[in-house]
């Protein structure tokens, strides 16, 4: 445990059990130098407590480089429980998760994640008001797609061969959930042309039916022919295997983690694909859930979420000026902004 938190930088992480509920709980909390630390609550059944501790340290990462990036006042941090086996009071569990969060004393905002509820957040707001996401402040879905549209329009701005109309484009989209549907919405709009898939075959028909949509297999969906490849579904999908597959010339989605590797970065640079960083593109969530909170207008979160097109820029002129894969680039600009300028000079 300590090798990882020392690996991630963390700050600290904070486990809690609660024998009434069945709370089995992990809160990473990695950088508060901005502010206090935001990101989501994760409840999934975990195998194990070190794939729990592995999940919270990871992902409390990416929240720090994403909050960073975005420009935000706030720290990055993340919280996994475990969710218990068998059937259990989910209530009285989020009940006792927001005890946990209260006696953390600010330092952490929790939000909705993989799993977890608006109706759960509505429940850890009787405990604590360190919450985000609850039912008084709105779908943050629909900003995740907007920022995720504007990279896009940074990637079509950096790519020369992809131009600089969505019309007569041909985007695939992989993964049909709220912002995956929401940004369908938006490029078709826009007149793409979209190949879509996700494993509800409801979802799919009704891009198809909607938005005039050709649907492929989930196998499929890495190698079909399109200008750029949206992962809007689950992290982990850009593998040796997959890149090698693609036959696109941009990757641009919201899905958390995308890269299975770090290695992975380099490969899509290699094969000259140009890679919007996840943490990056996807920030409009974050940055919905954290102005919400902070009782921000909703002009200056469209002015945050329209900065996304203008950091991402950033990202591909350096990684043209460097030679060096813009997930590298992106994780640089993050840590000067996290560590300072002593947190080591980029290198190709």
């Amino acid at each position: 445990m300590f090798r990882q938190i020392t690996e991630a930088r963390l700050n600290d992480i904070h486990l809690k059990y609660d024998e009434a509920s069945g709370l089995k709980a992990i809160v990473a909390i990695h950088n508060t130098r901005r502010g206090p630390a935001l990101g989501g609550c994760r409840i999934i059944p975990y195998t194990s407590t070190e794939d729990a501790v592995t999940d919270a340290v990871r992902l409390a990462q990416g929240m720090s480089y994403k909050a960073a990036l975005a420009g935000l006042d706030l720290g990055g941090g993340k919280s996994v429980i475990m969710e218990p086996e068998g059937s259990y009071d989910r209530e009285k569990l989020f009940k006792a998760f927001g005890q946990f969060i209260d006696e953390l004393g600010g330092r952490y905002i929790t939000a909705m994640d993989s799993g977890s509820r608006v109706s759960d957040m509505d429940t850890i707001a009787t405990q604590t008001q360190h919450v985000s996401c609850t039912s008084s402040s709105g779908n943050p879905a629909p900003s995740t797609a907007l920022g995720v549209y504007k990279g896009i329009q940074a990637t079509l701005k950096t790519h020369r061969e992809l131009g600089l109309s969505l019309k007569g484009m041909t985007i695939a989209v992989q993964g049909l959930g709220n912002v995956g549907f929401a940004l369908c919405q938006l490029l078709h709009q826009d007149g793409a042309k979209l190949i879509v898939t996700d494993i509800d075959e409801q979802k799919v028909q009704h891009c198809v039916q909607e938005f005039g949509a050709k649907a492929v297999s989930a196998e499929e969906i890495y190698s079909v022919p399109c200008d750029i490849f949206c992962p809007c579904g689950l992290g982990g999908i850009l593998s040796e295997d997959t890149i090698n597959q693609l036959q696109c010339a941009a990757v641009a989605g919201s899905a958390n983690n995308q890269l299975l590797t770090p290695e992975c970065g380099q490969l899509m640079f290699n094969r000259n694909i140009l890679y919007a960083p996840d943490y990056l593109i996807n920030a409009g969530g974050l940055i919905f859930v954290a102005m919400t909170y902070q009782g921000k207008s909703q002009n200056e979160m469209n002015h945050r979420i329209n900065a996304i097109e203008d950091t991402l820029l950033q990202v591909y002129r350096h990684e043209q000026q460097h030679q060096a894969p813009s997930s590298l680039i992106a994780d640089h600009m993050a840590e000067v902004l996290l560590y300072g300028e002593q947190s080591g000079q980029l290198s190709a």
